[in-house]
């Protein structure tokens, strides 16, 4: 993985940030390693369950240890892929919260256009090395929810 590391670094590196930020759960590793190449300093958000319902029920917070630090910061939010969004979105919320700025967001793997959808309508710059097709739907979207497939089959293990 590590040469990926030093490719996403690379790209990352162009928009002079001052910290990289990563969800814990997810890619706060990467986020790490990443930070550590660029010699920049390391934040994480931590999973915290919401009172929400919904696609997104799930919150992502700057550690407490971390949150006076991010104040007029410019910060590259990192996960190790991208799929519905949650992760990047909530901490990307959060840092917004706490007067930071997400310059940009960083995946090693992208998959669908929710994260590059996202990514434009906040005006932060998104870097990815590999881009997969992958379609999400709400259940009012789902086509197989439309047709009335179960999600499991019921004989089945």
């Amino acid at each position: 993985m590590r040469p990926y590391v030093g490719d996403l670094a690379n790209r990352i590196s162009v928009y002079r940030v001052d910290a990289i930020c990563g969800p814990l759960t997810g890619g706060a590793l990467l986020a790490g390693m990443i930070a550590d190449r660029l010699q920049l300093e390391f934040l994480f958000a931590e999973r915290r369950v919401s009172e929400r319902t919904g696609l997104f029920p799930v919150d992502y917070r700057i550690a407490t240890a971390l949150r006076e630090q991010v104040r007029a910061r410019r910060v590259a939010v990192v996960d190790d892929a991208i799929s519905a969004g949650s992760a990047v979105r909530a901490t990307c919320v959060d840092l917004v919260a706490l007067g930071g700025v997400p310059v940009v967001i960083g995946a090693l793997m992208l998959m669908g256009s929710v994260g590059s959808r996202f990514a434009a309508d906040q005006s932060i710059q998104l870097e990815s090395l590999v881009n997969l097709p992958y379609a999400i739907w709400t259940p009012a979207e789902c086509p197989m929810c439309a047709q009335g497939t179960p999600l499991t089959d019921a004989g089945s293990d």
